[in-house]
């Protein structure tokens, strides 16, 4: 009777491994190809990265252009009104304009108030603040002020 458990205890023994070896071979292959998977997708992320790191270095070296040339300055017309329209129009304050223009705060009311003038540098950097909308205004002043800190 021992013989008859030992070779049935066996028997269930290589059927069990048999089994549980079809078993971890599906398994198996699932893990190997989501491996797989996973090694695609961090080589595509950190082919985005790098994409993502390139165009915020364009962004950020198109919105921090220096103003227009010496020679265009010269042509620029300045007007105390305008100077109040363009900051309102953009909704910033006067010193987050001053930011923008390279000036203080209380410079920018002296010339909306007509007590002042700006020097040429400052026509210039004002005529390359007409042309910009709200968005990018707020993207040049996150530039400076992370420039300053």
């Amino acid at each position: 009777m021992s013989n008859l458990a030992a070779a049935l205890k066996e028997e269930i023994c290589r059927l069990a491994r048999k089994e549980i070896k079809s078993q971890v071979d599906s398994t198996r292959q699932a893990v190997t190809q989501h491996r797989r998977d996973i090694a695609a997708l961090k080589r595509q992320v950190q082919e985005q990265q790098k994409k993502i790191a390139f165009l915020e270095a364009q962004e950020r070296k198109r919105v921090a252009e220096p103003p227009s040339s010496k020679g265009d300055a010269e042509n620029v017309r300045f007007s105390s009104r305008s100077v109040k329209a363009q900051r309102d129009r953009l909704r910033i304050s006067a010193k987050d304009y001053g930011l923008l223009v390279g000036v203080s705060g209380l410079t920018i009311y002296s010339w909306e108030q007509g007590k002042s003038r700006p020097r040429q540098a400052q026509l210039a950097a004002l005529a390359a603040l007409r042309g910009i909308g709200k968005r990018e205004a707020m993207a040049k002043l996150d530039l400076l002020r992370n420039k300053k800190r």
